[in-house]
């Protein structure tokens, strides 16, 4: 793996992080966020806000792109902390640190170890929030992936049974007053949802998921995009109770996971861990057949 600082898109000071396959380009004057993840002289996977690349120091908070990291639940102002400012970047046996300066208007630090295997297509991004407050803060790490237009993310549904060998629920589902399910970017099959990312949508999409399957994905190009993390089934979790949750809008599509809610005690730090995958050769799949016969088997094998 190489570690070089590169100019990218306006700003001066990135870190590009690449093996003989992938690229990851982290920024340095604002974040931490990667910007870009994908294949060698490919397109990016995430989505890019044109408007915002090469800009710092700005006082709101700006959607650049890419992947960063929230406390949630969601809330105004606290979500929404200006991230425009450079951080601090530090080397460590395999993996390199990207440190934001304290939020000003909440006492959280954020942190992002990344770490790209030598040879594969395969990104360890462990999420750290460190509560620097005089006093506890209850919140859960959020790690979202902002990717690029026109793809269709994959959620795993709970495992089917009887009715007989299953009186209790085994998964829910969380809403949105603007969630539509008879919209047709939805996708809702015995074993998986999908939402399609549609660029001449009107309103925005988003719903929640409690996934045990410890995976969401998102298929765009011929690119799958595979997100793998853990869970604690004996934990609870922000926004009734889910792991994964999936936004799109007229520019992207946010495949997002969630670690569980923290009673973050001053000093301490919480993590949440993702491991990344990229495939090549995808069909854009249809249905339960399409993803159990090209995509499910790609993703067993690094699944615990």
């Amino acid at each position: 793996m190489l570690v070089e600082i590169v100019p990218y898109k306006g700003w001066e000071t990135c870190y590009r992080l690449t093996n003989e396959k992938v690229d990851l380009i982290v920024t340095g004057e604002v974040g931490p966020r990667v910007i870009r993840f994908g294949f060698l002289d490919a397109p990016n996977e995430f989505c890019e806000y044109e408007e915002w690349l090469g800009r710092s120091g700005d006082a709101e908070w700006h959607n650049y792109g890419g992947h960063r990291l929230w406390h949630a639940p969601e809330e105004q102002p606290r979500t929404y902390a200006p991230d425009n400012d450079p951080i601090t970047v530090e080397e460590k046996a395999g993996t390199t640190c990207f440190i934001q300066p304290v939020e000003a208007t909440t006492g959280i630090q954020k942190e992002m170890d990344i770490a790209l295997d030598p040879e594969a297509a395969h990104v360890t991004v462990t999420h750290r929030l460190r509560n620097t407050n005089l006093w506890t803060v209850e919140l859960a790490p959020w790690a979202l992936s902002v990717m690029a237009p026109g793809g269709k993310a994959i959620v795993p549904m709970p495992e089917r049974g009887s009715h007989r060998d299953n009186l209790l629920p085994n998964g829910n589902i969380t809403l949105w007053a603007y969630t539509d399910l008879a919209d047709p970017r939805w996708t809702w099959g015995t074993r998986f949802a999908m939402l399609q990312q549609d660029p001449g949508a009107k309103t925005p999409q988003k719903a929640g998921f409690w996934v045990n399957q410890g995976w969401g994905a998102y298929v765009r190009a011929g690119h799958l995009f595979v997100k793998i993390f853990e869970s604690d089934s004996s934990a609870p979790y922000p926004d009734r109770g889910v792991n994964v949750e999936t936004f799109t809008n007229q520019r992207m599509l946010e495949v997002e996971t969630l670690g569980p809610l923290t009673q973050l005690a001053p000093g301490a730090t919480v993590e949440h861990i993702e491991q990344w995958y990229l495939f090549d050769n995808i069909l854009m799949p249809e249905n339960t057949a399409d993803i159990q016969k090209q995509i499910l088997y790609l993703i067993l094998p690094h699944l615990k």
